[in-house]
């Protein structure tokens, strides 16, 4: 009776290590070996430039993530980075989104895609297919659709010129000795744009007791901006907003500008968006005209990411580093910890831990929190001022992060 005891208990010990060691295989086989993250930014035509930064910021982050051990709660699973082209229009942009659910079905979160007017196309189709969807484009619009799987990570447009309207002012105040009182907006149609300048109209100008005497919009690319410039002549505003999306526009005014005496720091010039700031813009337009420009943007290369800037300029000869760069960048470490929260690689866990998300302050966008709000907007988001200097936009604006001191340029 005791030997067949014993070798009931033997089989049953035996049996109980075999379902436990199959369950454990099992559980290990279900474990990915790569988690899918898409990035839906231009890689063609008009905006190819920008879009080829923000691929650059995300391969970036993607090797570091890797490197440190991947997700660690599915196992140490790698992340792979699957880039698809938005193209040049929102046609084209909504349509690569389309593309993008239906064939990447596998994805788990996605980043994108530049443009505002991209964005909110793209969108459109990511939020039917349930992808969550963090984005740097600032239109306000975005996220005030009700949408429950779009994250901005950056501050909106209109957030971005109520907090940078009044350092504008100060700065004007304090270097020249007497506080700015007319203004002149110059926009393109962007949705970005258009938010931006919509904030300022809508009140924002008045609180800060200014007067809007020229207000342009236009529809890129710009064929002549002479008549813009004539009227800005004509009216001399003592700031100019100016907002163009477009490398070429930009250039095209700021050299008719020039040309009409009004360049090189006459009318002092403040713009929202990258465009201004590009690398692109030192191969067609001089350092002497970019001297002292102003920009706002959702984020910049600051101070304590100089390691970052280096490795970008070692790994693909940037001259520095755009918002382009950093967000996305920022991005893949926020979708890596969501996965890390989720427990798996499932584009709604995903959604649902980026929603509870509560990650502590911000390391890769300025101010503000690893957290967003019920609209999908990144809770406290700041914004940076730039300013041309010496032939390098450097961030002067939050003091906690600035890399240089600002100056008023002198007419």
């Amino acid at each position: 009776m005791t030997k067949i005891t014993k070798a009931a208990l033997t089989r049953r010990s035996l049996l109980a290590g075999a379902s436990a060691g199959l369950i454990a295989s099992r559980a290990w086989a279900q474990q990915p070996s790569e988690v899918k993250v898409g990035l839906l930014v231009p890689v063609s035509g008009l905006y190819a430039r920008p879009g080829t930064v923000m691929r650059e910021g995300a391969e970036m982050a993607v090797d570091h993530i890797n490197a440190q051990g991947g997700i660690k709660s599915l196992g140490g699973a790698k992340l792979k980075l699957v880039v698809l082209d938005s193209g040049d229009t929102t046609e084209k942009a909504k349509n690569a989104a389309q593309r993008m659910v239906a064939q990447e079905t596998d994805l788990v979160a996605a980043s994108g895609a530049y443009l505002s007017s991209f964005t909110l196309a793209v969108t459109e189709v990511t939020e039917r297919a349930s992808l969550p969807v963090l984005t740097l484009s600032y239109s306000d619009q975005i996220t005030d659709r009700g949408f429950k799987y779009v994250f901005q990570t950056s501050a909106t447009a209109g957030s971005q010129a109520k907090q940078a309207l009044p350092q504008i002012v100060k700065l004007a105040e304090t270097a020249s000795g007497k506080k700015p009182k007319t203004v002149a907006i110059v926009t393109d149609n962007t949705a970005a744009s258009v938010s931006s300048a919509k904030a300022m109209r809508d009140g924002l100008l008045a609180e800060n007791g200014l007067q809007l005497i020229v207000d342009e919009t236009f529809t890129p690319p710009l064929a002549d901006a002479t008549s813009l410039v004539q009227k800005l002549r004509s009216a001399k505003p003592d700031l100019l907003f100016f907002l163009p999306t477009v490398i070429s526009d930009a250039k095209l005014l700021l050299e008719k500008m020039n040309e009409f005496g009004l360049g090189q720091g006459k009318l002092p010039t403040i713009s929202f968006g990258i465009a201004i700031a590009e690398p692109d813009m030192l191969q067609t337009v001089s350092p002497e005209l970019l001297q002292g420009l102003l920009t706002c943007v959702a984020s910049w290369g600051a101070k304590g990411h100089e390691a970052l800037i280096a490795e970008l300029k070692t790994r693909y000869k940037e001259p520095w580093m755009t918002q382009n760069a950093i967000s996305t960048y920022g991005d893949m470490w926020v979708i890596k910890d969501a996965l890390e929260k989720a427990g798996k690689a499932d584009r709604v866990a995903v959604a649902d831990a980026l929603r509870s998300m509560d990650a502590g302050p911000s390391k890769y966008y300025p101010l503000g929190e690893i957290k967003f709000d019920e609209k999908g907007r990144r809770v406290g988001a700041g914004m940076t001022i730039v300013q041309w200097q010496a032939g390098v936009p450097v961030t002067v604006f939050p003091p906690q992060l600035a890399l240089a001191q600002p100056f008023w340029p002198k007419n």
